[in-house]
């Protein structure tokens, strides 16, 4: 029997955990967040989409097979023809224009881990990179789900922050990341237990670092 992502989750259970219940993501669902964190944390987000799809170029030149060729286009171009506008959009309901996004500077949480994910995606092969940006895609599904069964969680009109949870709540999202959870199951079916080990700590460090993505926003710090 080979391994599946949710032997990723359990190695490193307790950085797993901290970063989907973050208090950052708690204050989502709570509506307490502060909104300047918010603000902070959409524009610094607005950065790491754009690596995001970087990444996703990365992964079709990393591609072996036609089906994984098409599978990072078809990421890419989501990012870039539907996520960035669809972003942008939300952005400005906060009060942040798009020039202003254009021209920020980033933050050293997103430098780090989008730096991360892009040095790990080099350096290794394709299945690196995806167990690399797995804490984003499959995090924030989970996360959405998460809040969705607490019940301190505040839906609606009540709660500035619904239409996010709701991004990711959404149908067309977590089939993505179901898409995705498929894919990598797959893979690390075929993988050795050393291997395994390799991509455990890729996964590890790469869920540390979108804990301090969350820290950044909650702090506001640049």
């Amino acid at each position: 029997m080979g391994y599946r992502f949710s032997d990723l989750t359990a190695a490193c259970q307790a950085d797993w955990r901290a970063y989907i219940e973050h208090p950052f993501v708690r204050g989502l669902g709570d509506a307490t967040l502060d909104e300047g964190a918010f603000r902070h944390y959409l524009q610094q987000d607005y950065l790491f989409l754009i690596h995001f799809a970087r990444a996703y170029a990365l992964a079709a030149y990393k591609s072996r097979t036609l089906a994984d060729l098409r599978q990072a286009h078809e990421g890419l171009k989501a990012i870039l023809d539907v996520e960035l506008g669809l972003h942008v959009d939300y952005c400005r309901d906060w009060g942040i224009a798009e020039e202003d996004l254009a021209a920020l500077p980033e933050a050293r949480a997103t430098l780090a881990y989008t730096r991360y994910v892009l040095d790990t995606g080099h350096r290794g092969d394709l299945l690196d990179l995806h167990v690399a940006l797995a804490p984003c895609l499959v995090g924030y599904g989970e996360i959405a789900r998460w809040l969705t069964t607490r019940p301190s969680t505040v839906r609606g009109q009540a709660n500035p922050y619904d239409a996010w949870i709701g991004m990711y709540e959404s149908d067309e999202f977590q089939d993505a990341m179901h898409a995705e959870l498929e894919w990598l199951d797959a893979r690390l079916a075929e993988v050795t237990p050393g291997r395994f080990q390799e991509l455990s700590e890729v996964f590890r460090d790469a869920t540390r670092l979108e804990i301090d993505f969350w820290q950044m926003g909650l702090d506001r710090t640049d």
